[in-house]
């Protein structure tokens, strides 16, 4: 029985890790956040801060999306439009990585769920025939209650993942709104623009 237990728990934690990487994929498409930027831009310094963040992005290491975002505006017009283009589609791509993961996972969770909370009812109910009457009803109980226990623990699993699932698509909108935000604000402030 304890084997149909580990099984149990390792499908369902391999499950909520692989939702969780795909929370990370949406958190962490590139390395700055456009919020902290887009706020850095705003107001009446953020003119003045445009080089200074400008010069930080090119900078960070890690930084390659938002430097090829940063070079693609410092190009004339019509090539900066298919550039930016495709930094948007990079970043569209970056952020969709997993998208599936965490409501493939759900569904394997529940489905492995059930699937180990009969073989634990099968396990507990073998040999029945062979116990006295008063035994049955024990044994009854015990293997209707470790079969609940796997299929709660499948569908907790399936919960889980799919509570990941809403808040990386509540993450990626945010995170596409503020950087639309943030090349909007780069265009503006932009050298040369009026």
């Amino acid at each position: 029985m304890i084997f149909v237990v580990l099984a149990s728990l390792a499908v369902v934690l391999t499950c909520i890790g692989a939702s969780f990487r795909r929370l990370y994929f949406a958190t962490t498409p590139t390395a700055l956040a456009p919020a902290p930027l887009v706020k850095a831009l705003t107001g009446p310094k953020g003119r003045a801060a445009y080089a200074d963040v400008c010069a930080a992005i090119v900078a960070t290491p890690d930084a390659d999306w938002e430097r090829d975002v940063v070079e693609a505006l410092a190009q004339p017009p019509g090539l900066r439009a298919a550039l930016i283009n495709e930094q948007l589609s990079e970043l569209d791509w970056r952020l969709q990585r997993w998208i599936r993961v965490p409501r493939v996972c759900a569904s394997i969770s529940s489905s492995a769920g059930f699937l180990l909370a009969a073989m634990a009812l099968r396990i507990g109910l073998a040999g029945i025939e062979n116990l006295a009457d008063v035994d049955v009803g024990e044994r009854l109980n015990a293997a209707a209650l470790d079969a609940l226990g796997i299929a709660a623990l499948g569908m907790w699993g399936t919960v889980t993942c799919i509570s990941i699932q809403m808040q990386a698509r509540r993450v990626v909108k945010s995170r596409l709104e503020a950087t639309d935000k943030w090349i909007e604000r780069l265009e503006a402030l932009q050298p040369g623009h009026s």
